[in-house]
């Protein structure tokens, strides 16, 4: 979802004039109402522009209803600025809302249903969208939402650190296969650089960096994070456990307190895409994002890099990775929402999705272009492949209030606070409680 980089530097608005005409794709609307439409992203830089090339293509063909992209703070799981919002009667008709949430913003009250204006609009919408994005927009039978991007992650290496470190960047070609985690750590180990105070100047890899997140490694390990037959969140797996495990034991060995300077001075909160240590020499392997292609497009071009599977646990296992993406949803109270519904479908259809995937280095998750050669760079041929072998996070009513607590538990275990049984355990106490009040989930 995006994610952590999908974080706010500032705000940013642009209005274009409103006119009257008519919509695209089936999509015409607006009626009586009014001219404009207000659509919120807390995505920042580089991705947000690619928002407003959307927003200017649609208001360019679609004068009746013009639409005004505002950039407002947020994240995954931070939705503040909405709900203040809805809640005082000034909330946007569009925002983008991280696909894994949408159950617990639509449980929250926060958005409106969107089943019978879509259904007027496309019958058989559901069947044109991946499976796992179009559930993750669903909430007790209706529909939240409409799936726009999707992304998996894989590991990036900068083959010119791993060249200096004597490791030929060929033994991670995608075509190879995985490595292993213990072959991983081998290459790290070659580029990990200490200066004469004990300091890192240089490393291979940290594990919890960019997307190395709490459902990358349990399900890395064979984790399952919820039983949704039964109602019950999971963070016990033995798989997670040891995904966490790993967590402790390479943070222990690498030095706690040294890895934490390390993130501490080259990714400090808030820290310029050009300064990332991936750029700038300093880190030589992270698992992130297919959205990171574009940053490194745009910000780092000269850097010689690649992509491959994220590493097995043991050789011969099969490669695993996971999916998220963002959606287009209405939040409660907005007094456009036909014209709103007219706008996400076009810009969650292909005339959208066409432009994010080429811009952005995202996948769609429309089926109709899923193949359409035109729309992606050589970079992103792993993350098209990592879609047939794709997990996604279960969708709960809790989603965001689990992620956070998983969050917790994660950092508690890479700086050996707590074990991860301890951390988990705790995590499944905040959860469950919550998660109970919506029991039957379906």
């Amino acid at each position: 979802m995006k994610r952590v980089t999908a974080m706010v530097i500032g705000l940013f608005v642009l209005s274009v004039a409103a006119v009257f005409g008519s919509g695209q794709q089936g999509t015409g609307g607006g009626g009586n109402q009014s001219s404009k439409v207000v659509f919120w992203t807390s995505h920042g830089p580089p991705d947000n522009g690619v928002l407003q090339k959307i927003v200017e293509t649609y208001n360019a063909t679609n004068p009746k209803v013009q639409v005004e992209f505002v950039q407002v703070p947020g994240s995954e799981t931070d939705v503040t600025s909405l709900m203040t919002a809805v809640r005082g009667g000034t909330g946007p008709d569009v925002y983008m809302l991280d696909r894994f949430t949408v159950a617990q913003r639509a449980s929250d009250g926060l958005l409106e249903d969107l089943t019978a204006d879509l259904q007027r609009l496309d019958p058989n919408l559901a069947k044109k969208y991946l499976p796992f994005a179009w559930e993750e927009a669903q909430y007790r039978g209706k529909t939240y939402g409409l799936p726009f991007d999707t992304d998996t992650r894989g590991l990036f290496y900068n083959k010119q650190m791993l060249r200096d470190a004597g490791i030929d960047p060929a033994e991670l070609d995608m075509k190879n296969g995985p490595i292993t985690l213990d072959r991983l750590r081998e290459i790290a180990r070659a580029v990990d650089t200490k200066d004469d105070q004990g300091n890192y100047t240089k490393i291979g890899f940290i594990p919890q960096v960019e997307q190395g997140w709490h459902y990358t490694w349990g399900y890395l390990f064979g984790g399952s994070f919820a039983d949704l037959a039964a109602g019950k969140v999971t963070p016990t797996h033995p798989g997670i456990v040891a995904g966490f495990q790993y967590l402790y034991d390479y943070n222990k060995e690498m030095g706690v307190q040294q890895v934490q300077s390390f993130i501490s001075s080259y990714l400090p909160p808030n820290n310029p895409p050009q300064n990332h240590p991936f750029i700038t020499g300093h880190l030589a392997m992270m698992i992130t994002g297919d959205w990171h292609i574009n940053t490194m497009r745009t910000y780092a071009a000269d850097v010689d890099y690649d992509i491959t599977y994220i590493p097995v646990a043991k050789a011969g296992d099969k490669p695993t990775t996971w999916a998220g993406g963002w959606s287009f949803v209405v939040p409660t109270g907005s007094k456009k929402k036909e014209a709103a519904v007219a706008f996400i479908h076009w810009a969650t259809g292909a005339g959208g999705q066409r432009i994010y995937t080429k811009d952005s280095g995202h996948c769609p998750t429309l089926l109709a272009i899923a193949n359409d050669e035109s729309i992606y760079e050589p970079k992103q041929n792993y993350f098209r492949q990592a879609l047939s072998f794709t997990k996604s996070r279960p969708p709960l009513p809790v989603g965001a209030l689990y992620w956070d607590a998983l969050s917790t538990a994660q950092d508690m275990v890479v700086q050996n606070v707590k074990t991860p049984q301890e951390a988990l355990q705790q995590a499944e106490q905040q959860t469950q409680p919550q998660l109970n009040k919506f029991l039957p989930l379906k």
